[in-house]
């Protein structure tokens, strides 16, 4: 009679052995038992023709694989001589910490045998203020309906992607998220085939095991994405997924929710201030039942802001630095909103000024390489702003500008009339 166990390729026989090397001849099998001997050769997840064959599925994380059985009884497959041992010894595994939403890594999460995974939670900020939509946002967070999908929108540098990881944070919830490009796609989300040690083998994308796990998914920047993304419609109606290349059904388990982030509805840019943004779909987007509208943090709470940031970086209580920084930046945006100017200071660029402080310890080197990045009429506004809020603020040369720029500088600080204000 003619062993299963025969049957197999070199490879799998040796997977085989080291199992039965294992101390597991009994068939079915326990998935963590898959993972344990997985990982001592350095695999990241099982192999593919046990764990991703419906055929051997004996119950809930369970696998047959009655090959173990033939071959701890037969004498024409040794088990564990030395030989052998050292043909199938791999390095040990290298422990990386995963980028979520890489192609690689959702099937090394899987693998995982239950339980709350701390690398998928967010990391509780302790400089965090709470603002806005945050209080709303938990309430739907810890709520977890299903089909309520949120959408955020606002001008960017407001916190929009923050305040969703630190609700998650808050409430201890995995969030895994995902960066949309325009060349996002199915494969990218759901999954697709990969080829692993030589074998071709199916690995789920980050939105399967969001709903495998009952995470949220956090769809960052989803505006930035193409008809491609018409892939999550039925995820987005709560139906979960049908996987056609390996003809599996993955439902939402409970706690899963989808959170997308962008600058705009979802309806194009026609400022141009969102270069590579896309006007979406109508029927995807209708199938968000919650919009909600981020502004920047009101001044009180982006002095805070500032502050909790100041004492992280162990800077000196200075509440005029901070007063002053949130009177600048609110200016600009009350300018911005009136039309007189194209570019704000947002809240992040307000944390990058004070981290610049801590750095070089210079008000004035801060604030002129934090606005470094706006064109040369916008960069001499803001510095001139600056100058008129900050009465102390002694201008020095910018050393991101040439001559004329810091002669412009002068000029400015010295109440010339000539000078441009904002």
């Amino acid at each position: 009679m003619t062993l299963k166990f025969n049957n197999l390729t070199n490879k799998q026989q040796s997977f085989v052995r080291s199992l039965v090397s294992a101390g597991i001849t009994h068939s079915p099998i326990s998935r963590s038992e898959l993972v344990k001997v997985s990982s001592s050769l350095g695999m990241l997840y099982p192999p593919a023709w046990i764990a991703q064959d419906p055929s051997r599925r004996a119950g809930r994380g369970e696998y047959h694989v009655p090959e173990v059985t033939e071959c701890g009884a037969s004498p024409a497959a040794p088990v564990a001589a030395p030989k052998a041992a050292k043909a199938v010894a791999a390095p040990a595994p290298v422990v990386t910490t995963p980028v979520v939403g890489s192609t690689a890594v959702a099937a090394a999460l899987l693998a995982a045998t239950g339980g709350e995974r701390a690398d998928l939670v967010p990391n509780r900020l302790d400089e965090y203020v709470p603002f806005g939509n945050f209080k709303d946002l938990e309430s739907i967070v810890k709520a977890s309906m299903p089909k309520t999908n949120v959408w955020i929108t606002g001008l960017s540098g407001n916190g929009k992607t923050m305040m969703v990881e630190q609700v998650c944070a808050k409430l201890k919830r995995e969030c895994i998220r995902v960066q949309i490009t325009n060349l996002t796609d199915e494969d990218d989300l759901i999954g697709g085939f990969r080829l692993v040690n030589g074998e071709t083998v199916w690995q789920d994308g980050p939105v399967v095991l969001a709903l495998q796990r009952g995470a949220v998914l956090l769809l960052d920047e989803i505006d930035y994405g193409t008809s491609k993304m018409s892939c999550l419609q039925s995820v987005l109606e709560g139906n979960g997924v049908y996987i056609k290349q390996t003809n599996r059904k993955v439902n939402a388990q409970k706690g899963f929710l989808v959170i997308a982030t962008a600058n705009t509805k979802g309806q194009g840019d026609d400022t141009g201030k969102f270069i590579g943004t896309n006007g979406m779909n109508e029927a995807f987007l209708e199938r968000f039942g919650v919009t909600l509208e981020q502004s920047y943090a009101p001044n009180a709470a982006e002095r805070k802001i500032i502050e909790k940031k100041m004492a992280v970086l162990g800077i000196p209580e200075d509440s005029a630095f901070a007063d002053n920084l949130v009177k600048w930046a609110d200016t600009t945006r009350k300018t911005f909103e009136a039309g007189g100017s194209d570019s704000l200071i947002s809240t992040r660029r307000l944390v990058n000024v004070v981290e610049l402080f801590a750095i070089f310890e210079d008000k004035a080197k801060a604030i002129q390489l934090a606005i470094a990045r706006f064109d040369r009429e916008t960069k001499e506004a803001f510095w001139n702003l600056w100058t008129k809020i900050d009465a102390d603020a002694v201008p020095a040369a910018d050393p991101t500008a040439g001559v004329a720029d810091a002669q412009a500088q002068a000029k400015t600080a010295a109440g010339d009339p000539n000078a441009c204000p904002f």
